[in-house]
């Protein structure tokens, strides 16, 4: 323990004698470790950290995969019949549904309505998850049939600020959706569902209803003595006896297969390959700084030659020299790492700020005992790491020639930097190129032509899953009423109502072509109501036929207008006007094609799809209902005033039609493609920002070398110009040394390129993989750091004196 303590006592000396070298060093590491933090702090959460249930690891969730020679699927949602499949054939799994998602409700408390978001859950979810509510019951098997008692439950939260925590508000009905609903029980406070929804109302799943195609979500727990081989042994065996439904009759070569995985696994499958991705990126800044460090301490070490030769000769032996080194390298680790910490924290809280809403489905995000863990561990490995090259330097010294000289460069030593360099340059490079081509895919979707005039555009959503209006007449009324309120507002150049906008994801459904190539088939198209003025308030061109008017309703002839890619699709380009869908509803428009969001699609975040536009005026009674539980319509304005003011005149303007109706919120159309697009802005942020540091270290690891050899070679650079040699030659000849380091840097980083670029090709669109202007741009950018880099310290030759020089020889 005493020589411990001497051998920190002189650390510590050591680290304060030179403090700019330990600045460097705890800098570098804090903000490489910091990034490591906040990164792996979002990993623990999706991956790693138990979610917040009881027995997490018998929760789990329902895969179908689908293989054949015309189709490969696989998918995490039911239909109303699988759904009964596994109700009542797999006795291993208790098992439960729920929508999916939430959805946007109106909720009436006294004289005031509330915007909340609900989740819909069938029986026994709440079960799977091992929750209670701490007052009341969970939803009944009566609760949870079509056409059941409307029930609810309450979030601790809603209970406590709506409802004052009164303790007799399951005596009391509450008005949802335009009508009453019991309320049967209160969650406990701090209780989290995959759903995270403000209150939870029975889903009453059927064949024929709501997730009748494929929008159930299912939730399993094992029972007791079950295990997972077990359910998915059951699972299988009653769906032999039934397959020959479902993507069969299309596909009779398929083979379906039913699997469980941990639900912590299929809540988070979307966004491994984002955070991963992120994760990689962070182990690169760790690998720079490494590289970086183990030179600058290469140098220190070399420079304190002197003093270890005379140390050994005095007696040391190499363990006790190595030693000696370890532990100052451990002590900047460890300092490194605490400051990393400190970078991790508010890096952290940065990323919560930029990461899209809901971004994370269940745990928490926050710097644990497993995340202060990991960062310890990886200060013990970059201590190691960037010690290790210049602590074996120590093994082999000519005592005599380095009691001698005050510093010792050596060929070798000078090329073991310059690797060290190469290497986390050819690291930056694929940093660099993969942020580069981030950068051009979102250039590419953000410039997409959007196929309407997006300036000067308000939108406003209302909820309008309510059951006043599953009445058409009281839903046209609403629409008619609360347009012409809002046209009168002073500024105001139109109105209208769609279902849903460009850049928005739209309702899909099958529709029947009645003529043409492909008459009687079924595709899949979007399907998107609107009233008349809705094309003119976007200024979505109109190329062949005519828009709606407000004499198509429900007793006139069905009509509908189609878009380009409609008529791409399924005519052939050719002009769609007259031609029927569905035997009865008459095309009698084309308009142009719009961006959206990719849907059910596999695809770009944005992209033209084929969609059919259908007058509001017409929509069936049974449509009503269902398409308002996913979607909430958009008022649509166009107005030539600043669209700030105009917000609170449309509330009033739709209070004037429905008092209790309110709009859950306001946007421009730059706000929609900025939420359309979330992700990719955040992955260009991090990513980004990760390939800037590394290039700043790329760089600040140049810049060290040069320096040291200036340092080094101040001798031999005055005898140089004493001797005659110029001053532009003398800097280009120290130079060089930083200049070929980052040559071959940058070489070995573009082969490496080449093959790990093709890692994120899924995410890129509109730029491919081998992206030249991405290429040279990384190319001219690396140029120019190393150029100045190398110059930058050169410019100190044109200090040196010879004469000194020649006077202290």
């Amino acid at each position: 323990m005493g020589t411990l303590r001497l051998n920190l006592r002189s650390s510590v000396r050591q680290l304060i004698r030179n403090p700019g070298f330990t600045v460097i060093v705890i800098l570098t590491l804090g903000l490489s470790i910091g990034a490591n933090t906040a990164i792996f702090s979002v990993v623990n959460s999706l991956m790693l950290k138990s979610l917040p249930y009881s027995h997490p690891e018998r929760i789990g969730t329902i895969y179908t995969r689908i293989t054949g020679s015309m189709a490969s699927d696989e998918r995490h949602n039911l239909d109303g019949e699988q759904w009964e499949l596994l109700r009542d054939n797999v006795p291993s799994l208790i098992s439960a549904l729920s929508s999916g998602g939430t959805s946007g409700v109106n909720l009436r408390a006294g004289s005031s309505v509330q915007y909340l978001y609900a989740g819909r859950i069938s029986a026994h979810y709440l079960d799977v998850l091992a929750i209670q509510p701490i007052i009341g019951r969970n939803f009944s098997a009566a609760e949870d049939r079509p056409h059941g008692p409307r029930a609810a439950i309450l979030s601790y939260s809603l209970w406590r600020n709506t409802f004052a925590a009164d303790p007799n508000i399951l005596a009391r009905p509450i008005f949802l959706k335009g009508e009453p609903y019991t309320v049967v029980g209160v969650l406990p406070d701090g209780v989290i569902t995959p759903l995270n929804a403000d209150l939870y109302t029975a889903i009453q799943p059927s064949r024929d209803g709501e997730g009748s195609g494929t929008n159930f979500s299912v939730i399993t727990r094992l029972r007791d003595g079950a295990t997972w081989l077990q359910a998915d042994a059951e699972l299988n065996r009653a769906w032999s006896l039934r397959a020959d439904r479902y993507e069969l009759r299309e596909n009779p070569g398929a083979h379906v297969t039913y699997y469980s995985v941990p639900l912590q696994r299929g809540e988070t499958a979307s966004l491994r390959p984002q955070v991963l991705t992120l994760m990689l990126a962070a182990g690169f800044i760790l690998l720079i700084a490494c590289a970086n460090l183990a030179g600058l301490t290469l140098v220190r070490v070399l420079r304190r030659t002197p003093e270890v030769a005379t140390r050994m000769a005095l007696g040391a032996t190499s363990w006790q020299i190595q030693k000696q080194l370890w532990l100052e390298n451990l002590m900047l680790a460890f300092a490194g790492g605490t400051a990393g910490v400190a970078v991790g924290f508010f890096a952290l809280r940065a990323l919560l700020v930029l990461l899209p809403e809901h971004f994370l489905p269940v745990a928490g995000v926050s710097l644990d005992l497993r995340v202060l863990a990991f960062t310890l561990c990886i200060s013990i490995f970059t201590s190691v790491l960037f010690g290790m090259l210049p602590a074996f330097a120590t093994r082999k010294l000519d005592l005599r020639s380095a009691i001698a000289s005050r510093a010792a460069a050596g060929a070798d030593r000078l090329r073991l930097r310059q690797s060290l360099i190469a290497s986390e340059v050819a690291l930056t490079v694929v940093l660099l190129a993969a942020s580069g081509l981030l950068i051009r895919t979102l250039i590419h979707l953000e410039t997409l032509p959007p196929g309407f005039n997006p300036d000067g555009v308000l939108i406003a959503k209302a909820s309008l899953d309510d059951a006043r209006y599953h009445d058409p007449t009281a839903f046209r009324k609403l629409l008619d009423e609360s347009t012409a309120a809002i046209r009168r507002i002073p500024g105001v150049q139109d109105a209208a109502v769609g279902l849903s906008l460009p850049y928005e994801r739209t309702l899909n459904s099958a529709v029947t072509l009645s003529d043409g190539k492909e008459a009687g088939q079924q595709d899949g198209t979007d399907v998107i109501y609107v009233t008349p003025g809705y094309f003119a308030a976007l200024q979505m061109p109109l190329l062949a036929g005519r828009d709606f008017r407000d004499a198509d309703g429900p007793a006139t002839q069905r009509v509908a207008v189609v878009n380009q890619a409609f008529a791409r699709k399924f005519y052939g380009g050719t002009n769609p006007v007259g031609r029927f869908i569905d035997k009865d509803t008459l095309i009698v428009g084309e308009v142009t094609d719009v961006s959206v969001s990719s849907g059910l699609y596999e695809g770009a975040p944005l992209m033209s799809e084929q969609a059919m536009y259908i007058p509001a005026s017409q929509v069936d009674p049974q449509s009503l209902s269902l398409v308002h539980v996913w979607f909430q319509p958009d008022w649509v304005v166009r107005t030539a005033r600043p669209l700030e003011g105009l917000t609170a005149q449309m509330q009033r303007s739709l209070a004037s039609v429905d008092p209790s109706l309110p709009f859950s919120g306001f946007y421009s159309m730059r706000d929609l493609l900025a939420k359309t697009l979330a992700t990719q802005r955040v992955e260009v942020a991090l990513l980004s920002a990760m390939a800037g540091l590394a290039l700043l270290l790329s760089a600040v690891g140049i810049f060290a070398l040069v320096a040291n050899l200036v340092a080094q070679k101040t001798r031999e650079i005055g005898i140089r110009i004493a001797l005659g040699s110029t001053l532009r030659q003398t800097m280009v000849q120290i130079g060089t040394p930083g200049v070929r380091a980052s040559a071959l840097g940058l070489f070995l980083g573009l082969a490496a390129s080449a093959g790990a670029l093709r890692a994120i090709r899924g995410v890129l669109y509109g730029v491919g993989v081998y992206d030249v202007p991405t290429i040279l741009t990384v190319v001219l950018t690396l140029a120019s750091v190393t150029l100045i880099a190398s110059a930058v310290p050169t410019l100190r030759i044109a200090r040196i004196d010879p004469a000194k020089t020649l006077r202290d020889e």
